[in-house]
Formats: structure tokens, C-alpha cells, sequence
């Protein structure tokens, strides 16, 4: 009887922590750390840069490791005008770096 209990708790149990784990990254932000003064810590994964001119842009896989480390409001939305102008800067000096 324990087995049969133990077979069907473990994927209940593993169901319910994948869609917590996709619920809480449904907005892009993998890492938000709330600190002193209103200000956050938060880490989200880069804009693809082919997407970059597009209406609405798309992140990268999180798994792809490419992070942005972003200090600052709490409601920053990594796909907002702000953070698609600054990913446009950072790819425009890039280019223009002497290889």
C-alpha cells in the first residue's frame, strides 16, 4: 500500500512544483529580491537581438544563461521601452568595438 501511495503522491508532487516554478516566471524575471527603500534586484533573461526592432520583442530562453542584472524599481518590465533601449545601446557598442 505505501508503494502505491508513494507512486502516485511523487508526480502530484513534481506536477505541482513545475507549474509553480512556470507560474512564477511567467513575466521573464527569474531572481526579484526586494530591498531597503523600495528598490529591487532583479535578474531576467537578455532580448533576443534579432527581435530587438521588433513591436514586441521576445526574451531569450532562460536556460541560455545570458542574464541581465538590473537594480532598481520594483515594477521594471524587462521587455519595457527602457530596457529595449538600453539592450539597443549595448548591442550598437558592441558592434562598433574595434574586433
Amino acid at each position: 500500500m505505501k508503494i502505491t501511495t508513494w507512486f502516485f503522491a511523487c508526480p502530484l508532487l513534481f506536477g505541482s512544483v513545475v507549474a509553480s516554478s512556470i507560474a512564477l516566471s511567467a513575466d521573464g524575471i527569474l531572481l526579484k529580491q526586494e530591498m531597503p527603500g523600495g528598490y529591487c534586484h532583479l535578474q531576467f533573461p537578455s532580448i533576443r537581438e534579432e527581435t530587438l526592432s521588433w513591436d514586441r520583442p521576445v526574451l531569450k530562453d532562460a536556460s541560455s544563461g545570458d542574464r541581465i542584472d538590473y537594480y532598481g524599481s520594483c515594477d521594471h518590465d524587462p521587455l519595457g521601452k527602457e530596457e529595449i533601449e538600453s539592450q539597443r545601446d549595448m548591442v550598437t557598442r558592441q558592434a562598433s568595438r574595434p574586433g
